[in-house]
């Protein structure tokens, strides 16, 4: 007999960080999972290999596309495809989408703005005529905190006008909302944005700050702590951030309200750099070596959500503290690496 699945959702980026944890809690809750990725070389193929494993997707040869397990339907290609992307809805009746396939990372867009345009502009249109040309009943995408830029005031509150960034990446990412508003408009769609402030946990990204202030305090190497350590960011472990995503998506208000909206999509309570660097002292019992140094193009110094607008329609704000998720990372950290640092 068949399993009859819930609803069917198209999760893009499903080899990402944000991804994979979006598609195990939608596989767990029941929903047919349709995954997109194409596993790029921005960061170790492998730990998207190993994500996917625990999904139960094996990726055995170059030559297929399309890979299967119980609830999760894989296409490995890129974004940026048109042809595709109309396969992927062609095959599949695809209720819901949540686009958090993208190119990230604020410094890598300095060097190769290119791909930026490719993924983040020309993927983000092709996921949105996909779900003009059908009966999708809810788009949400992954904006970013970046967004905001120098101008706006701290907490950052989703009503600032973002028309000044600072990085390219945020460019495109603020492009991608004014896109999505207008797609909303003409076609009397339902799409949400959440701006994503700084996520961690598990499987997280190895050029994000978690990842790589670990991987030195297991090797006993020196990190590079930029501005001189005066940062804050608003560090929200994974969970939390997977528990908001579903709530917002299956929204029976955002449904009937139709349009474009965005939201921020955080913890709300800005932590200085120096004290996450503490706390993973504390969890590897270590002191990590530091070079301070001055700021990079395109940093900011503080990121703090105003999260007020998100609670408001899905009841619910981040539960889970720094010193519980700073532990949880660490020990899948030593896990995960074990064979490395024995």
């Amino acid at each position: 007999m068949m399993k009859e699945f819930k609803e069917e959702v198209l999760v893009t980026g499903a080899a990402g960080f944000i991804g994979y944890h979006v598609v195990k809690r939608l596989m767990s809750e029941g929903h047919k999972v349709i995954g997109l990725d194409n596993m790029n070389e921005y960061y170790s193929i492998q730990l998207k290999i190993d994500r996917l494993k625990e999904v139960g997707i094996e990726l055995l040869n170059g030559e297929k596309s399309v890979f299967h397990a119980q609830g999760f339907k894989f296409y490995q290609g890129d974004l940026s495809n048109p042809e595709l992307i109309n396969r992927i809805f062609s095959e599949n009746a695809i209720q819901y989408i949540v686009h958090v396939g993208a190119q990230a990372g604020v410094r890598h867009s300095i060097d190769n703005p290119q791909s930026y345009n490719i993924s983040n502009l020309d993927g983000t249109l092709n996921i949105l005529e996909g779900m003009r040309r059908n009966d999708v009943k809810h788009l949400v995408y992954a904006s970013s905190s970046s967004v905001y830029g120098v101008d706006s005031k701290q907490p950052f509150n989703e009503n600032e006008r973002c028309d000044n960034p600072v990085s390219y990446y945020a460019a495109t990412k603020r492009s991608n909302e004014i896109m999505a508003a207008s797609y909303a408009n003409m076609y009397k769609k339902t799409i949400t944005g959440l701006r994503f402030f700084t996520v961690y946990g598990p499987w997280g990204r190895p050029d994000m700050a978690p990842m790589l202030f670990a991987k030195a305090a297991s090797e006993g190497r020196t990190i590079k702590v930029f501005n001189n350590g005066n940062q804050s960011r608003d560090f929200t472990y994974i969970d939390d951030i997977v528990e908001g995503i579903l709530r917002i998506t299956f929204n029976a208000r955002r449904m009937e309200e139709q349009g474009h909206e965005v939201f921020n999509i955080g913890a709300g309570k800005p932590v200085g750099l120096m004290d996450f660097i503490d706390g993973l002292e504390v969890n590897f019992n270590c002191k990590i070596s530091k070079e301070f140094v001055e700021a990079q193009l395109g940093d900011v110094p503080v990121t703090y959500a105003d999260t007020r607008k998100l609670e408001e329609y899905i009841h619910f704000r981040p539960e889970i503290d720094l010193v519980y998720g700073l532990k949880r990372f660490s020990d899948w950290f030593r896990t995960y690496f074990a064979s490395e640092y024995r």
